[in-house]
């Protein structure tokens, strides 16, 4: 049941987020579905016992591969799938609290959550990079094996 809820509420979170961000009206359930798809990785992850940067990291991996799916088949940027798509993700939380902690000077925890916020942040990049370098190359493999193919089958019709 708390998977249900945790899928239903972080799918409420994006597309809304995706209202404000004025997504095209078509994109708005995909772009809630990316989000949720993604928030349920990060969430299973962290149910698995992993850390929050790898959790954060498989999520966004997850939300890139999403996005490149939605943006072919609706054909729209993948910066509208990708940039609702993380919001859950997003370590907001720990970024105020990094600057609440160094505003009532206490260094030692906000240089803690500011290291943590920095971390996740980075993992969040790193997944999306790492799908686009993944997918990228799929796509090069896919052309030339296609190519290759049909080569062989001119090579073939000629003898």
């Amino acid at each position: 049941m708390e998977y249900v809820i945790q899928l239903i509420f972080s799918f409420l979170a994006t597309a809304s987020l995706c209202v404000i961000f004025n997504a095209p009206i078509k994109a708005i359930p995909y772009c809630g579905l990316v989000g949720a798809v993604g928030w349920m990785i990060f969430y299973s992850a962290l149910q698995l016992q992993l850390t929050e940067v790898f959790a954060s990291f498989l999520g966004a991996f997850v939300v890139a591969i999403c996005a490149q799916g939605f943006a072919r088949r609706l054909k729209s940027p993948m910066i509208v799938f990708i940039v609702s798509g993380i919001i859950p993700l997003v370590p907001g939380g720990l970024a105020y609290n990094t600057l609440r902690y160094f505003v009532e000077q206490n260094y030692t925890l906000g240089l803690e959550t500011g290291i943590r916020a920095f971390l996740i942040s980075g993992a969040i990049a790193m997944g999306i990079v790492f799908s686009e370098v993944i997918f990228q190359l799929f796509v090069q493999f896919m052309r030339n094996s296609l190519t290759s193919m049909q080569s062989f089958s001119r090579n073939k019709r000629r003898q």
